[in-house]
């Protein structure tokens, strides 16, 4: 009898290196970076050529459940499972969390885990790599994924394997960290040298018998939180109390480089984990300047650019080597030799408090999303758009009163006592203090303009009274 086999999507990264487009409340995963579908639907798309493979399971975080449901749906893939983490602790819980739920499902099924934020152009080979290491697994083996190492890069941690025969799992002898260039040049020449994809496939029961052995901390705080966890809609909540007194520890340090019974399955399919802008340059389809555009974008005598507007026209003249990102609410300009130092700027706009660090302008909820659109004392514009059959909470605020008007769709409006209906180019008023809700009847999308006016105008400014996504 084959052995199931489960795949764990892991979507909790930030992807602060593409900043500006990737951001806290919207990292990377989520992105079209290269194509029509984000990058999590890709990842999902491919799980399509696995043979015998099982519903996923998706651990992400609690903020971007709607995110990965919404995008989930809109491939027709809602089947699939999603666990909740109340916080981030990386991936040695994130696997643990969704091993013990898929085998409280009756089986014992190989774990196929796979981050949500990669890249995979030679699908064939990848399917080749998972068959081989599936028979690995099998045998009691934690198999990694090495790719085979196209230069002697510096950005990735590097597998030592041992030798195998033809379609055979290697042993790995070593994880080695990431090294400078002369040690890459080193490790690329001898041939025994692969980069860590983060890739794995194991049997959940091993994997949480190495864990155990290693980190029982991290076991015993995944257990007490899956046994108490609560199903929130389709989703279900890991116990917050518990799961965030688990130590945060990623896999490879806290089983992988200790376990006795890691081998490591080689794969060479045109794979990228799109870890700076010089990667999405680098996996992105090029002119014959061999530069890579998206969105609106003019270029003219320009050589060897990633340019990708979302806002407006970007134009550029005579420059080479250049990464130019704009959005709504930033514009990154940078030599592509210094992409890695994206985090650092990060950081420091982290420092100073910029809220362009953590989210965008357009902000996503489960009915829709709303884009701040202009901003000034005493008032806040916002575009609000909500989805067919959606409905916003019913809801208060203290220090604000709101004025909407409705641009396209119909909308449902409760104000206070009265509920009405109101249609494009008709508007309502909201008083400080009033009961209110928004619900979309129609069967195109609701779009109005909100504009808020009083003391204080901050997110945290809404009493719930009532919320149909089972938010506070």
């Amino acid at each position: 009898m084959t052995t199931p086999l489960v795949p764990v999507i892991l979507c909790g990264g930030s992807g602060t290196r593409l900043w500006p487009l990737s951001r806290e409340t919207y990292p990377k995963q989520f992105l079209r970076l290269l194509g029509k579908e984000t990058l999590l639907q890709q990842t999902m798309q491919r799980l399509a050529g696995i043979a015998n493979v099982d519903p996923a399971i998706l651990v992400c975080n609690e903020t971007s459940r709607f995110v990965v449901a919404e995008q989930l749906r809109e491939i027709g893939m809602e089947h699939a499972q999603i666990l909740l983490e109340p916080a981030r602790r990386n991936t040695a819980p994130a696997i643990a969390a969704a091993a013990l739920h898929a085998l409280s499902r009756g089986d014992d099924p190989l774990l196929l885990v796979l981050p949500s934020d990669h890249v995979i152009k030679n699908h064939a080979a990848f399917y080749t790599a998972v068959h081989t290491a599936k028979a690995a697994a099998e045998r009691g083996n934690l198999v990694t994924f090495g790719i085979a190492p196209l230069g002697p890069e510096t950005g990735y941690g590097y597998i030592r394997a041992g030798t195998a025969e033809p379609g055979q799992a290697r042993p790995v002898i070593e994880y080695v960290e990431k090294p400078d260039r002369a040690t890459a040049e080193h490790y690329l020449a001898s041939g025994h040298y692969f980069w860590n994809s983060g890739m794995f496939i194991f049997r959940a029961s091993r994997y949480l018998e190495e864990l155990a052995h290693f980190e029982p901390e991290i076991v015993a705080a995944c257990s007490q939180a899956m046994a108490m966890a609560k199903q929130d809609l389709s989703f279900i909540r890991l116990d917050s109390q518990s799961y965030t007194g688990s130590p945060s520890k990623a896999v490879d340090y806290a089983v992988m480089e200790r376990t006795k019974n890691a081998s490591m399955v080689a794969m060479d399919a045109d794979w990228s984990d799109i870890g700076s802008w010089a990667s999405v340059w680098e996996a992105s389809e090029k002119d014959c300047d061999n530069n890579a555009k998206q969105g609106d974008v003019m270029l003219q005598d320009c050589q060897g650019c990633l340019v990708h507007g979302s806002a407006r026209l970007i134009a550029a003249v005579g420059m080479r080597n250049t990464i130019i990102i704009e959005t709504a609410d930033a514009l990154l300009i940078m030599d592509a030799d210094s992409a890695q130092e994206a985090k650092r700027l990060v950081a420091h706009l982290i420092d100073t408090k910029r809220t362009e660090a953590t989210q965008h302008r357009e902000i996503f909820r489960p009915w829709g999303s709303y884009d701040s659109i202009g901003t000034g004392a005493r008032f806040h514009v916002k575009r609000i758009t909500v989805k067919q059959g959606a409905k916003l909470s019913l809801q208060m605020h203290h220090h604000r009163a709101e004025h909407w008007v409705v641009v396209s769709g119909t909308a449902k409006i409760t104000n206070g006592d009265q509920e009405y209906l109101l249609t494009e180019n008709q508007s309502t008023f909201i008083p400080l203090g009033v009961v209110h809700s928004l619900e979309n009847p129609g069967k195109i999308p609701l779009e109005l303009i909100e504009i808020q006016s009083g003391a204080y105008l901050g997110e945290d400014d809404i009493v719930r009274l009532q919320d149909n996504y089972g938010r506070v």
